[in-house]
């Protein structure tokens, strides 16, 4: 890409009458040193004033507490809304009422709300909790029983790996509307194609709930391939052919992801989308650079 064109996407993404809207997800630091890091990324988008940042869980719920954690000082500390990821792993029923609870106590309105990978990681058999909820269906409902949550569900543009077809995909989703979520925020993917199909797949369905596209801004190809492999998405040949080579120039590889990233969520908005979700990997710089393209300011600031 040009300069001239990137000058081009700048004009047409922050000069657009409707506004964009974006949200971040962080995850739950596993040291001191990384909570640090983890706060300096939360008070840099901070005043870009979010619409919700999410926080997840990891494998098998194997960080739930540390999530609790964070989100609850986020709550305390911040002018964040957080949305707290909550899975149906490796806990009962009662278990998982009782946290939903106490977010609701602590002033959580939001949850992200999954089925969960199993213990052992992507690909091995997803175990049901004998006394648990055996879907994201039916966390849904929970959910929806106990609190007036906003929930937030997953969608996967490409497939979720485990579903036979798309029609599969798209009648859970449905699923997940009626028993009470509001919208869906997808799977990353890098190719603004992959998730516009998916969109008009969904209005031929008749499902015209709110779709957030996932972005994740990626600087190490090599350590994506393990992830792209897990979920089920694609790592395009010609983003692997721009990171050729960049493995001792990290200086070049960000820029390379600045650039691309901006492209596509410039064609994004150009089709109409005006919400985007960042995976962070709990880093603020190549998000905020992006944000401003798209126009987005800290609210202090005139755009």
């Amino acid at each position: 890409m040009s300069v001239e064109h990137l000058q081009d996407l700048i004009v047409d993404t922050s000069t657009r009458k409707r506004e964009t809207r974006v949200s971040f997800e962080f995850f739950p630091p596993k040291s001191e040193k990384l909570e640090a890091d983890l706060w300096a990324s939360i008070r840099k988008l901070e005043p870009l004033a979010p619409s919700f940042v999410s926080v997840t869980y990891g494998a098998g719920g194997s960080t739930r507490d540390r999530t609790h954690r964070t989100v609850a000082r986020m709550v305390s500390e911040t002018s964040l809304k957080p949305a707290a990821h909550l899975t149906t792993v490796a806990a009962s029923r009662t278990e998982v009422d009782a946290v939903l609870r106490d977010y609701w106590r602590a002033g959580v309105r939001r949850i992200v709300a999954l089925r969960g990978d199993p213990p052992g990681g992507v690909g091995m058999p997803y175990l049901q909790h004998p006394n648990g909820y055996a879907s994201a269906i039916e966390l849904v409902e929970a959910a929806s029983r106990i609190g007036a949550f906003d929930i937030s569900v997953a969608v996967h543009p490409e497939k979720h790996p485990s579903s036979a077809n798309f029609e599969h995909d798209i009648v859970n989703f449905k699923r997940k509307l009626a028993a009470g979520a509001t919208r869906g925020i997808s799977q990353f993917f890098f190719e603004a194609d992959i998730f516009l199909r998916f969109r008009d797949r969904l209005a031929r369905a008749g499902v015209y709930a709110p779709i957030l596209p996932g972005i994740m801004p990626v600087t190490n190809v090599n350590g994506l391939r393990k992830m792209v492999e897990a979920c089920g998405a694609t790592l395009p040949r010609w983003m692997v052919r721009l990171f050729e080579g960049l493995d001792d120039d990290p200086e070049t590889r960000r820029l390379v992801t600045a650039v691309t990233t901006a492209q596509l969520c410039a064609r994004l908005a150009a089709e109409g989308v005006e919400d985007f979700h960042f995976y962070t990997l709990n880093r603020a710089d190549l998000t905020y650079s992006i944000c401003r393209i798209l126009g987005v300011r800290a609210k202090e600031q005139t755009p």
